[in-house]
């Protein structure tokens, strides 16, 4: 008997949930924001078109028709980040009219919404391969340019005066938990420093890194390598350093993230698309969550969020083996590895620094973590699962769950 006009849908006709993959990552160079930077004189969009060009480069057994969706990233969308990106970025890189693409806007977290917001459509059913990322050209638009707060914010005490400034907000956290010193912060930064330089000097920085031209009063030049990180980084030379957000405060230019200017882009299909095109995988998608915390004190966003994506998905914080966290300030980072209970210095939190070393250009952060924990496994076949986590302005965190292709149940974790 058939069933009425007004009944659900048989289960039947519904798709069944999918695995998601990351398939590769790329990035530019991050540069420094300003007038004297790598990229003072080069568009935003333009370096979304290096990156989604150089993606299909690096994959030619990929049919340009065959992505469904391109999700760029930006948290100021106005000017060369503005016109919807993604669609634009499409199109000026050569896809074919056919592709589709939107821009995306959670802050920091941009990339990393990108690709979590495209992963569920993978798997519902709605696309087979996308590319995800994301840009900031912060020298061009400083965060939070052309924003108009709503007063009532602060005159409604929605939220402290603090949780518009992020370098407040990393000031507050060290208020709220004061076993996070400066002493701390500054010797985590230094050990960033310390990291990223060994793994540059060790060839695993520029295997992700997609040279780009830059232009000048000085003329054309290359940008191949990240233009902000600071070797040979003392933790007696950040003591020493003007904390710019408070009088006598702890949060210096050297235990924070700085001013950059980047893009990033990944290639995410189902787990079956994947196979039939011989795209390689390099990480599969376990479960995510993002979560909100007290705007003033932003930078704990991710300790939420780990948890209520580790509950999810039915794991603990001990099965996690690596961890890519991203440095917006140190103390922030700090806060998650203390409420886990995680050394400061454990091997398994970025292996190869973070943000503080080679930069952070907002919107785009996210798929830089996700691509360098992908490099970890290549690397760690004894683990099994990583994290991508990250705090996000005015008050959230995100966190995505990955597991390890490479995986060999003989190994450790």
């Amino acid at each position: 008997m058939a069933a009425p006009a007004s009944a659900p849908a048989d289960s039947r006709s519904r798709p069944a949930v999918r695995d998601v993959v990351f398939v590769d990552g790329v990035r530019t160079p991050f540069g420094k924001a300003g007038s004297k930077g790598l990229y003072a004189e080069t568009r935003a969009d333009d370096m979304v078109v290096k990156v989604i060009r150089e993606l299909l480069r690096r994959h030619p057994e990929l049919p340009a028709e065959r992505i469904d969706e391109v999700a760029i990233a930006a948290t100021t969308q106005i000017g060369d980040q503005g016109l919807t990106i993604g669609r634009s970025a499409a199109l000026l890189a050569g896809l074919p009219k056919s592709v589709p693409g939107f821009a995306i806007d959670r802050m920091c977290a941009g990339a990393m919404t990108a690709v979590t917001t495209v992963s569920s459509g993978i798997a519902f059913g709605a696309y087979d391969v996308v590319i995800a990322g994301g840009v900031e050209h912060m020298g061009r638009h400083p965060m939070g340019e052309g924003v108009d707060p709503n007063p009532r914010y602060v005159s409604d005490k929605i939220v402290d005066p603090s949780a518009l400034i992020m370098g407040s907000t990393a000031e507050n956290l060290h208020d709220r938990f004061p076993t996070l010193t400066k002493q701390r912060t500054d010797s985590y930064a230094a050990l960033s420093q310390q990291r990223y330089d060994e793994a540059l000097r060790a060839g695993k920085i520029t295997p992700d890194l997609v040279p780009v031209s830059t232009r000048s009063a000085a003329g054309w030049g290359l940008a191949s390598t990240d233009e902000p990180p600071r070797p040979g980084t003392t933790v007696e030379a950040l003591a020493g350093l003007k904390t710019p957000f408070r009088p006598h405060g702890r949060v210096t230019p050297g235990n924070a993230a700085g001013l950059n200017d980047g893009a990033t882009g990944c290639l995410l299909a189902d787990a079956d698309t994947a196979a039939e095109l011989g795209l390689p995988v390099r990480m599969r998608l376990v479960g995510y969550a993002f979560a909100g915390v007290e705007p003033e004190v932003m930078g704990v966003g991710p300790v939420p969020a780990t948890e209520k994506a580790l509950q999810r998905t039915g794991l603990s914080i001990d099965d996690i083996g690596l961890f890519e966290i991203n440095e917006a300030f140190a103390v922030q980072v700090l806060a998650f590895l203390e409420h886990f209970g995680i050394a400061d210095d454990d091997p398994r939190v970025n292996p190869w620094g973070g943000a503080i070393s080679c930069g952070h250009p907002l919107a785009s952060s996210g798929v830089r973590l996700m691509t360098q924990l992908a490099r970890h496994f290549a690397e760690h076949p004894e683990v099994r699962y990583g994290i991508t986590t990250m705090c996000i302005g005015f008050g959230m965190g995100g966190t995505v769950i990955w597991e390890n292709p490479n995986y060999d149940a003989g190994g450790a974790r």
